[in-house]
């Protein structure tokens, strides 16, 4: 191949080769922007000199604590500041972070607690109490609690834990970091529905995290000394691989803990934001916020947006307030984004519905993958705007695998690509659009929820016989579940009631928003028909 026809001497070593790490941007900017603020979360403000030195004592206090390289370190927190510190300071003991949602319900934390083997939690206060539901249900060792508390926004410590300060005030701020030797060494865990009830481990490894950081940077255009507002969730893919991309421009990282307008509105005057991502309810919720809630400010904020493409009306009523939104596509198991609408120059002046069918495109590859295209039956598709199929990638920020499940690793792989299940076609300029998610899988407010899970659940009711559930449209979340239900004959139940049976059970934004009541229909086999069920839910008020 590429190789020369004597190699003699030329073999890697310690001066020219060194595993790509995202650690690496941190170490960088300690030397490169030691005074310019790393991250701002209320009335903090610390510097990548302060920030580093955080990062460090984190790292020492948890070896001092008995984590090892290897070892599975959760948390369950919001976008603040000990968040961000957890995905420098974890990796940098050696030990794996494992973001949980904490939007998610007690037995989905009990079993990723389970089954990624966790040693410790970090967890915020107000999400104490699921933490300690969860544990409560655990078969096994439970993972050490470290109690996160923020009595800035209301959350004291309850003084049952170690609190996390008193853990990092243990560590030394000189530890010398646990580097990777070997890039392709795990970097973080985070659990993803998929298309089945049972959530699956997607194993980042350091190689991918860091080139996602560099594709992310050319893909949204940005330059030295970024600020970044942290809406995507930060339990989200990473956020997205952001806060690890940060440092490398020497940015500045905004946590904003609660989402909302005015909170994003105050972060872009006081703060000078100039970047963040959200899904398109981020975007209605600048559009019809109150005018009280309004900030004005002086500079285009540029804005990632995915799950589901911003209608024509949402960008209209968007762009003229100061924020440029660029459509982006991606999932769990590839980093987060992995395609981007790139706007060409020849699209300047396409104003109206044209421009927003433009923006509404999937997109083409970010610089870190090789190849995306859209298959059927394992070749390309016409690029002809009509001809559907499969969503495929290769490249180097697709995930190494589902954590303990080959199976699953193996049929995601399937012929050397990673198959999405999106369905979608191609432009003629190669520019790919999402047609339809996978089937079963409803995306509500940018949080996947399995229909399996839910379907589950509404079987469990003693009235139900059976329960097929699709995703409804939803004008604040884009889609919200709808529950088809049939009774065993001779059972009564009302929606309210298996409303309020799955709340018990589920995460809020799982739960059911509409139950309609009906024989299901089904093939001759006895399968439910789900494309029946969908066709019936878009005419439901």
């Amino acid at each position: 191949m590429g190789w020369l026809a004597d190699e003699t001497g030329l073999d890697k070593c310690a001066a020219n080769f060194v595993p790509l790490t995202p650690l690496s941007h941190l170490n960088r900017a300690l030397e490169v922007f030691p005074e310019r603020i790393a991250l701002v979360y209320g009335t903090t403000r610390r510097s990548y000199v302060e920030f580093h030195a955080r990062v460090s004592q984190l790292a020492s206090a948890l070896k001092e604590r008995g984590i090892v390289p290897g070892d599975v370190v959760a948390a369950i927190l919001p976008n603040s500041a000990p968040q961000v510190e957890a995905h420098f300071g974890v990796p940098a003991c050696g030990a794996i972070l494992n973001a949980i949602n904490t939007r998610l319900d007690v037995d989905t934390v009990t079993y990723i607690f389970e089954h990624s083997g966790a040693k410790m939690v970090l967890v915020d206060t107000q999400f104490l109490k699921l933490a300690e539901d969860a544990v409560k249900q655990m078969h096994g060792t439970p993972p050490q609690i470290i109690e996160v508390a923020d009595p800035e926004h209301g959350f004291a410590a309850g003084g049952h834990y170690l609190e996390y300060e008193e853990l990092v005030a243990m560590g030394d701020p000189m530890f010398d970091w646990i580097m990777p030797q070997d890039e392709w060494e795990s970097i973080a865990l985070n659990y993803t529905s998929g298309t089945t009830g049972k959530p699956k481990g997607v194993v980042y490894h350091h190689h991918g995290a860091y080139l996602a950081t560099m594709g992310n940077a050319i893909s949204w255009q940005m330059q030295l000394y970024p600020v970044l507002l942290t809406i995507v969730p930060l339990f989200h893919c990473n956020s997205w691989t952001h806060p690890w991309m940060m440092p490398m421009l020497g940015g500045t990282t905004v946590c904003c803990r609660d989402v909302t307008a005015k909170a994003i509105y105050d972060a872009i005057a006081d703060e000078g934001v100039t970047h963040f991502a959200g899904a398109p309810i981020v975007l209605n919720t600048l559009i019809n916020c109150k005018d009280s809630d309004r900030r004005p400010f002086d500079h285009v904020v540029e804005v990632f947006t995915a799950g589901a493409p911003p209608p024509a009306a949402t960008l209209a009523a968007i762009e003229p307030l100061g924020f440029n939104v660029t459509q982006v596509y991606g999932l769990t198991e590839v980093y987060g984004p992995a395609t981007v609408c790139t706007w060409k120059p020849e699209w300047n002046g396409i104003e109206g519905e044209e421009r927003a069918e433009i923006k509404a495109r999937t997109g083409v590859l970010m610089p870190m993958m090789e190849t995306i295209t859209v298959h059927d039956h394992g070749h390309e598709v016409a690029r002809d705007g009509v001809h559907l199929g499969e969503i495929v990638m290769r490249g180097n920020s697709v995930m190494k695998g589902y954590f303990k499940n080959p199976q699953a690793t193996q049929e995601a792989f399937e012929g050397g690509w990673f198959r999405s299940g999106d369905i979608a076609f191609m432009h003629p300029d190669g520019y790919i659009k999402i047609t339809d998610r996978a089937k079963d899988i409803i995306i509500s407010g940018g949080e996947n929820v399995s229909s399996v899970e839910v379907e589950g659940v509404i079987a469990a009711h003693p009235a139900v016989s059976l329960a097929s559930v699709v995703a409804k449209p939803d004008e604040k979340w884009g889609e919200v579940p709808c529950a088809f239900v049939e009774l065993k004959d001779g059972a009564t139940a009302t929606d309210k009631e298996i409303i309020a049976f799955c709340r018990e059970r589920l995460a809020g934004f799982k739960t059911p928003k509409r139950v309609v009541f009906a024989d299901l229909p089904k093939t001759s086999t006895g399968k439910i028909q789900k494309f029946e069920l969908r066709a019936v839910a878009k005419l439901l008020d």
